[in-house]
C-alpha cells in the first residue's frame, strides 16, 4: 500500500531527525539551557531587587507627603488656629498682643530648635534629656533616623516634631492673657521650651526616655501628646495665672469675649488641623493613621456635645462658645489615646471630657477663684489629664500591639498596670511644670518683669506693648 507524498516525506523527516539527535552526546543537548540558567537567574534577581527598591520608594514618598502636610496643619493649629482662637475670647484692646504672642513663638521656638531643641528631645538616648548629637542639626538631613520614623527622612521628622514645640508654650498664654508682659512672655516661655518641654519630650518620645512606651522604666502611651503637651502646658498655666494674679477688675467687672466669629473660625481650624496632630504621629500614611484619624474625629464631635448639653441642663440653652471649648476638650483628651483606641472608647473619651472641662472652668474655677483668663488649665491641663489616664483603660492591642503581638496594652486588654503606669507620667508631668514654672517665672521677673502696670491693663495691651490697634474704627 503506498502512502502519499507529503506523508512520506514527512515520516522520513522524522527518521532522520532521531537519527541525527541520538548521534549528538547529551551533554552538548544540555549545555544551551544549562548556560543561560545563571544568566536567567541574575535577571530575575536583579528584577526583584529592583522592584523591592522601587515600592519602598513609593512607600517612603507616600510617607514624606503625608508627613509634611501633617507638619503644616500642625502648624496652622498655631497660626492662624490659636491665634484666631484665643484673639477672639479678650477684650478688643488685647486682641492683636495675644495674637503676637503666638505668632513670635512660630519664630523663636523654630530658631531654638534648629540650635538645639530637637537635639535635647530627640538626641542621645538618656532617661531624662537628650544630647548635643543633632545640634545645629548636624546630621539631620535625607536619610532617615530608624529609631524614630524608618520610612521618612530625618529632616521631615524633625520639622514635623517642631511644630508641636511651637503650640505648646503658645498654650500658656490664654492664662497669661491681658496682663503679661510682651518681653516676659518671650524670655518665661523661650527657658520654658528649654527647661520644661524638652525634657518631658525626651522622657516619652526619645529614645531611651525614663517613660518611653518601648523600652522606658515606666512605659506611658502618649501617642500624640497627652503629657507632653497638654498637661505640661496646662499645668504651667494655672501656675502662671496664681503667680501674676487677676486682671484688673475680675470677677467684679464683665470681660467677655470680643468676637466670638474669630474664635469660632479658630476653633474650627485646630480641629482640622488635630488631624495632622494625631494621625500624623503614626509617622507614616498607614492604617494606624486612619485609626487615629477617626478617633480624633468622634472624640471631638463626642465632646462638643457633652459640653453642649451640660449648659443645656443648667442655662436651659447651648452657648456657641461652650460648643467649641467642648470640642477643643475632646480634642485634647483623645491625643493621648488617639493611637490606641477604636472609635467607641473615642467616643466614651469624647463624651467624659466634654463634661468634666465644663465643670472644671464653670465650677471648679469659681470655687478657688483663679482667673485662667481664657481656661488654659481647665481644658488643657484638666483635658489632658483625663485622656492620659483614659488611655490606660481603653488602650487595646487590636489597635496598636505596641508591647508587642498578643500582649495586652491597656485595662480592656487586662492590663489594668498600665493605669499605674499612666498615673506615673502624669505625676511626673505634673512635677515638672509646676516646679520649672515657678522657678522660670520667677527668674522673668527679676529680669524684664511678667506683668504689665494697671494703667497699661487699662489702656490696653495692643497699644502699651506694641503701639498699635486690632481694629481702626474711625478708618
Amino acid at each position: 500500500m503506498k502512502c502519499a507524498g507529503w506523508k512520506c516525506s514527512f515520516s522520513l523527516v522524522l527518521v532522520l531527525g532521531t537519527i541525527l539527535l541520538g548521534a549528538i552526546p547529551l551533554s552538548a543537548q544540555q549545555s544551551p539551557a544549562t548556560s543561560a540558567t545563571p544568566e536567567i537567574s541574575k535577571a530575575v534577581n536583579e528584577k526583584l531587587t529592583q522592584l523591592d527598591k522601587d515600592v519602598k520608594a513609593a512607600q517612603s514618598a507616600g510617607d514624606n507627603a503625608w508627613m509634611l502636610v501633617s507638619a503644616a496643619l500642625v502648624l496652622m493649629m498655631t497660626g492662624p488656629g490659636l491665634a484666631l482662637f484665643y484673639g477672639g475670647l479678650v477684650r478688643r484692646k488685647n486682641t492683636l498682643a495675644i495674637m503676637m504672642q503666638s505668632f513670635a513663638l512660630m519664630a523663636v521656638i523654630t530658631v531654638l530648635w534648629a540650635l538645639v531643641g530637637y537635639s535635647l528631645c530627640f538626641g542621645g538616648s538618656g532617661p531624662i534629656i537628650g544630647g548635643f548629637e543633632h545640634a545645629f542639626l548636624r546630621g539631620v538631613g535625607a536619610d532617615p533616623n530608624p529609631d524614630y520614623a524608618g520610612t521618612i527622612p530625618q529632616a521631615t521628622f524633625m520639622v514635623y516634631q517642631l511644630m508641636f514645640a511651637i503650640i505648646t508654650p503658645a498654650l500658656i498664654t490664654g492664662a497669661t492673657a491681658e496682663r503679661m508682659k510682651f518681653s516676659g512672655t518671650v524670655l518665661f516661655l523661650t527657658l520654658w521650651f528649654l527647661v520644661v518641654y524638652a525634657p518631658l519630650a525626651h522622657m516619652v518620645w526619645g529614645k531611651g526616655g525614663l517613660l518611653n512606651a518601648v523600652g522606658g522604666k515606666f512605659p506611658c502611651l502618649d501617642f500624640a501628646g497627652g503629657t507632653v503637651v497638654h498637661i505640661s502646658s496646662g499645668v504651667s498655666a494655672l501656675v502662671c495665672a496664681l503667680y501674676l494674679g487677676k486682671r484688673s477688675g475680675y470677677p467684679k467687672q464683665p470681660m467677655p469675649p470680643h468676637s466670638l466669629v474669630l474664635s469660632f473660625i479658630g476653633a474650627c481650624l485646630l480641629w482640622v488641623g488635630w488631624f495632622g496632630f494625631n494621625a500624623g504621629s503614626a509617622l507614616a500614611a498607614s492604617s494606624l493613621a486612619t485609626s487615629a484619624f477617626v478617633a480624633t474625629h468622634f472624640a471631638a464631635a463626642a465632646a462638643a456635645l457633652g459640653w453642649s448639653a451640660a449648659e443645656w441642663l443648667k442655662n436651659g440653652r447651648a452657648s456657641a462658645l461652650g460648643a467649641i471649648s467642648g470640642a477643643v476638650a475632646g480634642l485634647v483628651a483623645i491625643t493621648p489615646a488617639s493611637g490606641f483606641v477604636g472609635p467607641m472608647p473615642a467616643l466614651a473619651i469624647g463624651l467624659i471630657a466634654g463634661v468634666a472641662c465644663y465643670l472644671m472652668v464653670t465650677k471648679v474655677k469659681a470655687i478657688f477663684g483663679y482667673d485662667d483668663a481664657l481656661d488654659a488649665f481647665g481644658v488643657h491641663g484638666a483635658g489632658g489629664t483625663i485622656g492620659a489616664l483614659l488611655t490606660g483603660i481603653f488602650a487595646q492591642q487590636v489597635i496598636n500591639p505596641i508591647f508587642g503581638a498578643g500582649k495586652g496594652v491597656g485595662g480592656l486588654d487586662g492590663h489594668w498596670g498600665q493605669v499605674g503606669n499612666q498615673l506615673v507620667g502624669i505625676l511626673i508631668a505634673w512635677a515638672f511644670a509646676l516646679v520649672g514654672t515657678i522657678v522660670l517665672l520667677k527668674v522673668t521677673d527679676m529680669i524684664t518683669g511678667v506683668r504689665v502696670p494697671e494703667e497699661s491693663e487699662i489702656e490696653g495691651l495692643d497699644i502699651t506693648q506694641h503701639g498699635e490697634e486690632a481694629y481702626n474704627l474711625e478708618a
